[in-house]
């Protein structure tokens, strides 16, 4: 029974974070910096409407760090953040076009 309610729990949160990274629009902003031994970006952003959050500079975790790979200081970016786990996260980036 305790295998099960963990188990279940697990598909939740990852359910929660694929439904995440689908409903959240993509955000335009500015890759301040990166510390990619500890999974994090720092971005200047625009307004995130699913978070509410206006625009301004903040430190996000990413969601899988090979993700910061694709991006470095100083570039245009598109990317998708929500709160995964209490923890705010992108989900996605890319480079802008």
């Amino acid at each position: 029974m305790k295998k099960l309610a963990t188990l279940s729990f697990a598909i939740f949160v990852a359910s929660s974070a694929v439904a995440a990274a689908q409903t959240a629009p993509f955000v335009a902003g500015k890759v301040v910096k990166i510390d990619t031994s500890a999974g994090k970006v720092t971005i200047d952003h625009q307004k995130i409407p699913n978070l509410d959050m206006e625009p301004m500079t903040m430190v996000f975790r990413a969601a899988d760090p090979a993700l910061l790979k694709a991006v470095k200081a100083g570039d245009r970016i598109r990317f998708k953040a929500d709160t995964v786990n209490g923890q705010l996260t992108v989900t996605t980036i890319e480079k802008a076009k």
